[in-house]
């Protein structure tokens, strides 16, 4: 018996996802969704559209604003997702508790990217989309529809934050900003890199002693982004010979946070060193959680080593 053209797999990604010849997709791990929510009482949140046609949107955090000063400005943050390009939104549960724990101890607002992800599409989607968001953010200090950004944001203090891939993604915005304008009379303050995901063809420090883990971090990339030039693309290796110096980055200030147990530990060295001797004009500051995993601090918000990266957040952002 022939089989249906909709029953045939062209990738097979379980246990997330299996795309099909005919174009459709079937995400067998998906992400909760939490709704937004107006709180006099705290933090509040609202979900906008940014580019409706592409899907790209954004969930907005409001904190508890000062009644003896209603109209004091406030940092605003950026905060872009992980999940490989392929996972996590900027509604789920995860993402939506960490950046109310944020904008609750730093009194910011924050802004949550959700970017087109693989398999629908393929990079550059997601930074194009990124790009896109943090311009629509910066335009917001020329007054524009959105009032929790243009009556209460500070667009001299514009920090953004990402995790794993958003981590990336944050280099790659950064980068970008140093190149093209973010908005008129608008610079990026500061950027904060938890865990970045990066790779090299060449394997650096513990990928050389895990072949098996280096290999799958490698894979996503070669898979999402099938025009890339390879795995010394600089912008999934920021340091490859030939690539951008990182001294145009375009931001003033860094903090990048990386596990001991990460087998991305050793590239997020890698970046700090080579960032401290580029020539950049900013200041780096670097924070290592000892004996810890990838992205723990999301998945374990209450264990002390995540609890010591919080006030370092905050301190950043003030």
């Amino acid at each position: 018996m022939a089989s249906n053209a909709t029953d045939e797999i062209a990738f097979d990604f379980r246990p997330y996802f299996i795309l099909y010849k005919d174009g459709h997709v079937d995400r067998l791990t998906e992400n909760d969704f939490v709704p937004p929510s107006l709180n006099p009482e705290g933090v509040s949140s609202k979900d906008v559209a940014i580019i409706p046609e592409l899907g790209v949107s954004a969930r907005l955090f409001l904190p508890k604003l000062d009644a003896g000063d209603p109209h004091r400005k406030l940092p605003i943050l950026v905060y872009f997702h992980g999940g490989g390009f392929c996972f996590v939104s900027a509604f789920c549960s995860l993402v939506h508790g960490y950046l109310t724990s944020i904008v609750t101890e730093a009194n910011v607002i924050a802004v949550s990217i959700d970017f087109r992800r693989f398999p629908e599409h393929t990079l550059p989607a997601a930074y194009d989309d990124c790009w896109a968001a943090l311009q629509w953010v910066a335009s917001h200090s020329a007054g524009e529809a959105e009032p929790w950004l243009s009556e209460h944001g500070d667009f001299d203090r514009i920090t953004i934050i990402g995790d794993s891939a958003g981590g990336n993604i944050v280099h790659n915005m950064a980068m970008r900003a140093g190149r093209e304008e973010v908005g008129r009379g608008v610079k990026l303050d500061g950027a904060i890199f938890g865990h970045p995901y990066f790779c090299g063809a060449e394997a650096v420090g513990d990928e050389v002693k895990y072949p098996e883990k280096k290999a799958q971090g490698d894979y996503i990339w070669m898979l999402t982004n099938p025009t890339t030039v390879g795995l010394d693309d600089p912008q999934i290796n920021p340091i490859a010979v030939g690539g951008p110096s990182l001294s145009g980055l375009g931001c003033a200030r860094v903090l990048l946070c990386v596990a001991g147990n990460d087998i991305l530990r050793d590239r997020g060295l890698l970046y700090y060193e080579r960032l401290r001797s580029s020539g950049w004009k900013g200041t780096v500051e670097l924070l290592e959680s000892e004996a810890e995993e990838h992205v723990f601090h999301l998945y374990n918000p209450t264990r002390e080593n995540a609890r010591i990266i919080m006030p370092h957040i905050v301190s950043f952002l003030n």
